[in-house]
């Protein structure tokens, strides 16, 4: 139970990371992208509602979320410590900050349903809502690491909630861009509000991102005590993916910046209207992505607070290193009788035999997506048109998955299947990620045999591979030692980003024209390649 409320945990803070972004970035949008108030502009009554509703939802789920998190947590004390953890919780600044944060998201979902639907197009009522976020904004700032540090306690404090806000305004505008452009492919507004609001946002989202970059860096300076800790802890190894995704991010909004550059100067509409939605879409993927990813660093313990638990960079080095995969498994009776000392609350006795087995799990996975991925690179040749069938590869690994994840449990161990699967973190996420690997192949095969050109099946596809990555990079192994547990980390958060470079490969596959669909397809299929190497030489470390 306390592995399954730690999972729900991690992804709980993405999802209230992201309504969050909805709300504040959404208030951030009206004020100086949207400018309602301008009679220029010509926007209609339903054009703004639709803006403000936005705004709306993020807040009112945020309520929903904050208090979820609250009663998992509650769900977690009470799991760990075999006992009901109040009155003493009631007097943890976790709680109350959660409460009081709950209750100021509230007061501003109610002022925007009740007040600012019906008076949009006043500035003193967006200014207003501004102000009823402050204090919710505010008492974030007693929910991060800073508010529990001796040293510099205020300031890692402030940076926190300036970065937030931050990602706050990109995201929620992000979406708030969606939006827009929805309407716009419906015919709803003016086709010109599209490019304009494109280019009001262009130096919003730069302001957004150097305040994300100069707020972040003192509070990475400060957790951080060597190059080390910053590559051979879990904290360490979450920053730099959500740099890298970060850098994906600039590049999605790059291009489009330079596309709506190009627009206002030469009147070509081609990039502004057939490219940047989809570039978009795919920099939403990223950037939810990243939330989630920032809700699993919160969970993690500061690199400068761990250094006897910090693993060498040869030792992280050393889980990519190539080497013979494993295809002999130890027998079932071998490994069952190890797992008692290795699950073992007090003095645990790693376990050659599960490790060898875990190894053989991943290593023959790794073969499996090694060979579908050669096989999607192929079926660019229309000649191969036996290739397009590699997306049956996913349902066999699914099979495979069901059997061999969780050799303990249903069906070739004693734990049944509803007992394991709701008693254990661990077997709860590799009972979704089989289910997942299962769908992602009989959903992409059915896709790709389709006649009907208006079919969304092919959707689905980076859809669930998106949703994968998520599951990677909030994939937790409560069983092990931490530091073996970190380097198990460090491949699973690795296969994350490129299960989100394949989503984003394969969605703007579908969305763009050539060339541009051939070159993201084919960088899809090698990110599936590079998740394939990663598993093929995968080793379990046996600490």
């Amino acid at each position: 139970m306390e592995g399954i409320a730690d999972f729900l945990d991690s992804l709980i803070g993405g999802v209230d990371l992201t309504f969050y972004s909805l709300a504040v970035g959404g208030l951030i949008w009206g004020i100086f992208v949207l400018r309602p108030w301008d009679p220029m502009a010509h926007y209609t009554n339903k054009f703004l509602s639709k803006s403000v509703h936005l705004t709306y939802v993020g807040a009112y789920t945020l309520v929903i979320t904050q208090l979820a998190k609250i009663v998992l947590k509650i769900w977690l004390m009470t799991a760990t410590l075999e006992r009901w953890p109040f009155p003493a919780f009631a007097n943890t600044v976790q709680f109350q900050a959660g409460l009081i944060r709950a209750f100021f998201a509230l007061i501003l979902a109610l002022y925007i349903r009740n007040v600012l639907k019906h008076n949009f197009r006043i500035t003193k009522y967006w200014l207003i809502g501004i102000v009823l976020a402050l204090p919710m904004v505010i008492s974030g700032a007693w929910l991060v690491h800073g508010a529990s540090r001796l040293e510099d306690r205020e300031l890692l404090m402030l940076f926190t909630v300036i970065h937030q806000v931050s990602a706050a305004v990109w995201v929620g505008s992000v979406f708030q861009l969606l939006s827009v452009w929805r309407m716009k492919s419906k015919g709803q507004i003016n086709e010109q509000l599209w490019p304009a609001l494109l280019w009001r946002f262009s130096p919003i989202g730069i302001v957004a991102v150097i305040s994300i970059v100069a707020s972040g860096l003192p509070i990475a300076l400060h957790y951080f005590d060597s190059l080390n800790s910053l590559i051979g802890t879990g904290y360490g190894n979450l920053l730099l993916v959500k740099i890298l995704m970060l850098g994906i991010a600039l590049f999605f909004a790059g291009m489009n910046r330079r596309a709506v550059h190009d627009y206002f100067l030469s009147a070509n509409n081609h990039d502004v209207n057939y490219r940047v939605p989809y570039y978009i879409e795919a920099e939403a993927f990223v950037l939810v992505t990243l939330l989630f990813t920032a809700a699993s660093l919160a969970s993690q313990p500061p690199a400068i607070d761990i250094p006897h638990l910090t693993a060498s960079w040869q030792e992280v080095l050393n889980t990519f290193a190539p080497r013979i995969p494993r295809i002999e498994s130890p027998s079932h009776e071998a490994l069952l009788a190890g797992e008692e000392g290795r699950v073992a609350i007090v003095g645990q006795v790693p376990s050659e035999a599960a490790t060898a087995w875990s190894d053989y799990n991943h290593n023959v996975s790794g073969i499996f997506l090694t060979i579908m991925s050669i096989f999607a690179m192929l079926s660019y040749y229309k000649k191969l048109t036996w290739a397009k069938y590699w997306p049956i590869g996913f349902v066999l690994l699914g099979i495979f998955l069901f059997f061999r994840s969780d050799a303990e449990t249903w069906p070739l161990g004693p734990i049944g299947f509803w007992e394991s699967t709701f008693n254990n973190g661990e077997v709860l996420q590799h009972r979704i990620a089989t289910l997942l690997v299962f769908m992602l192949g009989l959903l992409e095969m059915k896709a790709r045999l389709t006649q009907d050109p208006d079919s969304k099946l092919p959707y689905l596809f980076p859809i669930l591979a998106a949703f994968g990555g998520l599951m990677l990079l909030a994939h937790s192994h409560v069983g092990f030692e931490p530091k073996t547990a970190f380097l198990i980390q460090v491949g699973h958060t690795l296969m994350g980003l490129f299960a989100l470079i394949l989503a984003c490969g394969r969605w703007l596959e579908l969305k763009l024209d050539s060339p541009g669909k051939e070159i993201a397809g084919f960088i899809s299929v090698f990110a599936l390649f590079q998740i394939g190497i990663i598993l093929l030489f995968y080793r379990e470390p046996l600490y």
